[in-house]
């Protein structure tokens, strides 16, 4: 799984970026399992609602389509914030992208193996409306949506939606 370095690394990164709180807003009700002798959770034995496992899903999708060769352990929990703020499931996201060979994860850096990569004219969809870029709290009158088969990831404005997904 992860040495204790990027484990400091990923608590640090919860705790600044959440204030040491979490938003439940996004995860419905989530129960871990006990914790290994390691001092980590499981993300296979995890019990949750279908709302968080969704979450789970399409943030793994999320870092199988990153078109980064490699990128930093922060940079990476940057994408998946877009996904959810909750540093349990950010935690649980990144060890189960881990887990299905999705990603390498060594010394406080991201290598994505997939070798999939987001389609704009196949995977986006853009709505019109009132939205707020996920990732930079923009207000869009054109939503841009990526649609994986775990489920719908947005919106984003134009230029947002390329940085998340690694092409800029």
């Amino acid at each position: 799984m992860t040495d204790e370095s990027e484990q400091t690394q990923l608590d640090e990164l919860a705790d600044t970026d959440t204030g040491g709180s979490t938003d439940d807003t996004d995860t419905g009700t989530v129960r871990t399992a006990e914790s290994e002798p390691g001092g980590e959770s499981d993300p296979a034995a995890t019990t949750r609602t279908g709302e968080a496992t969704e979450t789970v899903e399409v943030g793994v999708a999320l870092l199988a389509h990153l078109e980064d060769a490699k990128l930093s352990l922060a940079a990476a929990v940057d994408r998946v914030e877009t996904v959810t703020t909750d540093p349990a499931l950010t935690r649980e996201i990144l060890d189960t992208a881990e887990l299905r060979g999705v990603i390498d994860r060594e010394g406080g850096v991201v290598r994505p193996r997939s070798g999939s990569f987001v389609s704009f004219e196949r995977d986006v969809v853009r709505r019109e409306g009132e939205f707020t870029c996920r990732r930079c709290g923009a207000s869009l009158s054109t939503g841009c949506f990526v649609q994986f088969d775990a489920g719908e990831h947005g919106p984003f404005g134009s230029s947002c939606i390329r940085r998340v997904t690694g092409r800029e």
